[in-house]
């Protein structure tokens, strides 16, 4: 059934990417939407088998040169690629009603799409070097197209790729160098001989393949500080396409850190997991810092998206430090909190983004400040962004609530019985999971609370009309498996730890059977613990309507009503001008954090002509950059800049000059092999 599922899925998707180039404009996105659909579902169909045992392997010796093919699905790689394929279908349903108008409906937009979810697909069922460095080009190439795809309207589209190309690039040079010098120390590329091979390596040499691949996918997950690619990316990609880049690719960052540190490399030294943990905590609190002053709907769930993807670093990280000091039942439980996390995230991030795809659709504008007032005119979208809000929001009834607590549970239960290395590290990693999560809270508020339900602050909010039915159909799937997710998560519990037992073999996966005492209470193997999302549902909605039903009571027993106008301070009914904008909202925390977030602020004062000592008018701007890309991202360009002016100079146009430039370069190359040999 797995070899069976994932066949279909490539073909089906190869089938939606001939679909999108030869058919006509009006048959072209149906075809390719629905055969992508379809291709996305057998890949969750093939992963969800993998992680239930049907494991699969297939070696084609003639499709690449020299080292061939080598496919294999295990329980790890069958956990992305089942997030993989339930992403896509959402993606591609909405994008059927997303692309009808514009760009997007020509033939390289209509066939990327699954071209991109087929690569995706290839990642975790890669079971050799060769082979995986190729299938990561092929998504890097056509997520980088997919970004560029509207590149004609806006001059930020083309700003976005150029950022993106560079950093996805470079994250596949440093990958490259890691997994080559692990394959030429190991004599072989099959992840089978990396495995056999790697307690042979040295420390120092097991210690850079680990750094290398780490800063690779790092980048490629949105970790900071080498994020700044993803709040330009996401944003500027059409919002299906977001879906698919923040959902979906950045979770192949985290499977590259734990295929490759877990399970080729076994494990390592306690040093390597607190640099994991390290970045996932920074990346967590920094994340959502930003994504809590942003005014921009789509930049906000980028950096939300930096936020998650800490979470789930910090859960890693957390479990190779337990691993190293010999705490197996914590080891495996934070890892399986991560692993949880990142199902949960592809989840509500999806909802998030084809909601936000639906506002920009609807209104052509992403700004907050611009925004309100859609309840009304976009009832749905209002329900599923707010339902999509809270999942995020770490709160009881959202499924990221599950696994936060999993997390700190892991993390709480360290402190007893560890040594001087968890007593420092854990209380840092609670406080920023703890902060991360309050933020999150705050930040939705605002997105939904703003952008939502405030009165209309713009033209273009008052003239939004409701996203046709398949964009409301792909928002529904994936509000109904965030649903799932957070009231049964002890349905998918038991198939999350068997990822967990194949990347820390010889390690209890936990939850486990014995773990989780049905779909609704879920206990702790060996730890005090229980929480059980659906009783915590039920409660709540028994109180709700209890108080409604009282509220009703006492409205019944008045004898009269009466109208009459709310108080309103003597100044008339609000306006929207009135009311807070999301700057103004976030404005007391961008004042708490105002050392980490550094806002850069202008004043201009114009005084009257007749008089200096008159106003006749006062200008106040403000604006919150990315703090690390303009304090480490920016000198490096400026230096780059600098340093290309100066080469100038070499290149006069001699050919004099440019033999004697080759003649120097061959004399010193052989002088050194001389040297060395």
């Amino acid at each position: 059934m797995t070899s069976t599922a994932f066949a279909a899925a490539l073909v089906l998707n190869l089938a939606a990417a001939v679909a999108g180039l030869v058919l006509p404009r009006g048959a072209r996105r149906v075809a390719a939407g629905t055969l992508t659909a379809a291709g996305g579902a057998a890949a969750a169909v093939a992963g969800t088998a993998a992680m239930l045992g049907g494991e699969w392997s297939a070696r084609l010796p003639g499709l690449l040169p020299l080292a061939g093919v080598r496919l294999a699905l295990d329980p790890l790689g069958g956990l992305f690629l089942a997030v993989t394929g339930a992403v896509a279908v959402c993606a591609a349903v909405y994008g059927i009603g997303y692309t009808r108008h514009g760009d997007l409906g020509g033939r390289v937009p209509q066939a990327m799409p699954p071209v991109f979810v087929a690569a995706m697909v290839l990642v975790p069922a890669a079971a050799s070097v060769s082979t995986f460095l190729l299938a990561w080009e092929l998504m890097a190439l056509a997520s980088l197209l997919l970004v560029v795809a509207e590149h004609r309207g806006r001059d930020e589209v083309r700003t976005a790729g150029l950022w993106y190309a560079v950093m996805t690039h470079l994250g596949l040079v440093v990958i490259l160098a890691g997994l080559a010098g692990f394959a030429a120390a190991a004599h072989g590329e099959s992840f089978d001989r990396l495995r056999e091979a790697a307690d042979g390596l040295p420390p120092a040499g097991r210690g850079a393949v680990f750094l290398a691949v780490l800063a690779g996918f790092a980048s490629k997950a949105g970790i900071a500080p080498l994020h700044v690619w993803l709040p330009r990316a996401h944003p500027e990609a059409p919002s299906h396409v977001s879906a698919l880049m923040s959902a979906a690719m950045v979770n192949l960052g985290v499977y590259g850190i734990v295929r490759v540190g877990f399970d080729l490399l076994g494990g390592g030294p306690a040093w390597w997991w607190l640099v994991v943990l390290a970045l996932g905590g920074a990346s967590a609190v920094y994340g959502i810092l930003q994504a809590a002053v942003s005014a921009d709907l789509k930049r906000l769930l980028a950096y939300s998206t930096c936020e998650n993807m800490g979470l789930v670093l910090v859960g890693a990280g957390a479990s190779g430090l337990f691993a190293a000091s010999g705490a197996h039942t914590l080891s495996a439980l934070a890892l399986t909190a991560a692993l949880l996390h990142v199902v949960n995230h592809a989840g509500f991030k999806t909802l998030l983004f084809l909601a936000a795809g639906s506002v920009l659709h609807a209104t052509g504008t992403r700004d907050l400040d611009a925004l309100g007032g859609l309840r009304t005119r976009m009832p749905a979208t209002t329900a599923l962004f707010g339902f999509g809000a809270l999942m995020a929001s770490a709160l009881p009834l959202g499924n990221g609530f599950v696994s936060e607590w999993l997390l700190l549970q892991s993390l709480v239960h360290a402190l007893p019985a560890g040594g001087t290395l968890t007593a420092v590290t854990m209380p840092l990693a609670v406080a920023a999971v703890a902060l991360s999560a309050g933020l999150a809270i705050a930040t939705f508020v605002k997105a939904f609370g703003v952008g939502f339900l405030a009165r209309a602050r713009g033209a273009a909010a008052e003239r939004a009309r409701e996203a046709p039915a398949t964009m409301l159909a792909g928002m529904a799937a994936a509000a109904a498996s965030c649903a799932v997710l957070a009231l049964s998560p002890g349905l998918v519990l038991p198939a999350v730890a068997r990822p967990v037992a194949v990347a820390m073999p010889g390690l209890g996966a936990v939850p486990g059977p014995d773990a989780v005492a049905g779909p609704v209470t879920l206990r702790l193997a060996g730890l005090s613990g229980t929480v059980s999302p659906l009783l915590i549902a039920a409660f709540l909605l028994v109180a709700a309507i209890g108080l409604l039903a009282l509220l009703r009571a006492a409205a019944t027993r008045r004898t009269a009503r009466r109208s009459a106008r709310l108080w309103d301070c003597g100044a008339g009914p609000m306006t929207a001008r009135m009311e807070y904008t999301a700057t103004s909202f976030a404005e007391p925390l961008q004042r708490v954090f105002d050392d980490v977030l550094a806002p850069e602020t202008d004043l201009d004062v114009t005084p009257l002509k007749e008089s200096a000592y008159l106003v006749d008018s006062v200008t106040y701007r403000t604006r919150i950059g990315d703090r690390v890309e303009h304090r480490l991202y920016r000198p490096v360009l400026a230096a780059a800049a600098r340093t290309g002016e100066a080469a100038r100079a070499l290149a006069n146009g001699s050919v004099h000059r440019y033999v004697g430039y080759g003649f120097y370069t061959v004399t010193g190359l052989l002088i050194a092999l001389a040297v060395v040999r």
